[in-house]
């Protein structure tokens, strides 16, 4: 067997390792990233989702958790890794 033809049995293999990376693991760590950075900036006054489905305000953030008001007499701290998202409410009225 010649180097060409292992080059040519090989083709294949490398080319869907190839389309795997860009269409399932790029897209992966760009959302991952994205999610990390939103952690890192929440403020008090977010408002934020819970990996629960519960929408809370941020009342205060520590180091790895952070406090959030999820009525007018609860507030909990919550792990920073099981916020989901946060809300962005436009034209919101108090």
């Amino acid at each position: 067997m010649d180097a060409g033809s292992a080059v040519a049995q090989f083709f294949p293999l490398v080319m869907l390792f190839a389309i795997f990376y860009f269409l399932i693991i790029r897209p992966q760590q760009k959302q991952q990233k994205a999610h990390t950075e939103m952690i890192n900036n929440l403020t008090k006054g977010d408002k934020i989702i819970t990996t629960g489905g519960l929408m809370a305000d941020i009342v205060k953030v520590e180091e790895e958790f952070i406090k959030i008001k999820l009525n007018d007499n609860t507030i909990v701290r919550l792990d920073r890794n099981f916020v989901t998202k946060k809300v962005e409410l436009l034209n919101e009225k108090a």
